[in-house]
């Protein structure tokens, strides 16, 4: 009877197709695995263009307000206290599509730290911030980038505050 389970161990007659399926489910997990690592970084650069588009859409939302003196202008412009909601005003073009209000800052007064403005002149400092909320245009993502810049403003007043 030995001699039979000799027989069996040297029989390689199955040997082929077992190592012809090990095979194929390894390139099987290895294909698997690629095709989970490329949808997770399509995923990946389809957020980092959303958030880079959201950034931009509000530093350029920042630029246009800054490029017309007219909107630090302060006499009926300031709707809510000491805020001007640029973005809601039909008169302004926005083609950005940010969400950008400018705040008058009365607590500050006088020149801005480190610009070597002597503020003992016949002049004065309106201070303003402005805020500049971004989102991304896409609506494939349920869940859209948004990104908020903001820039202090200071106007020179001629005559004082």
């Amino acid at each position: 009877m030995t001699t039979q389970k000799v027989d069996i161990f040297k029989n390689q007659s199955g040997v082929a197709l077992v190592i012809a399926l090990t095979m194929m489910i390894v390139l099987t997990l290895i294909v698997l695995a690629a095709a989970f690592t490329s949808i997770f970084e399509i995923k990946l650069a389809g957020n980092k263009r959303g958030s880079t588009d959201a950034f931009y859409a509000a530093d350029s939302g920042v630029q246009v307000v800054m490029n017309k003196a007219e909107n630090f202008d302060l006499p009926g412009k300031y709707d809510v206290g000491d805020q001007y909601h640029f973005s809601r005003d039909s008169a302004n073009i926005n083609p950005t599509n940010a969400d950008i209000i400018i705040y008058h800052n009365t607590t500050q007064s006088g020149a801005p730290r480190g610009l070597g403005f002597s503020a003992t002149g016949n002049y004065g400092f309106v201070h303003y911030l402005i805020e500049a909320k971004g989102k991304d245009q896409t609506d494939l993502n349920p869940i859209r980038s948004t990104s908020t810049i903001q820039q202090k403003v200071v106007r020179l007043v001629p005559g004082g505050n």
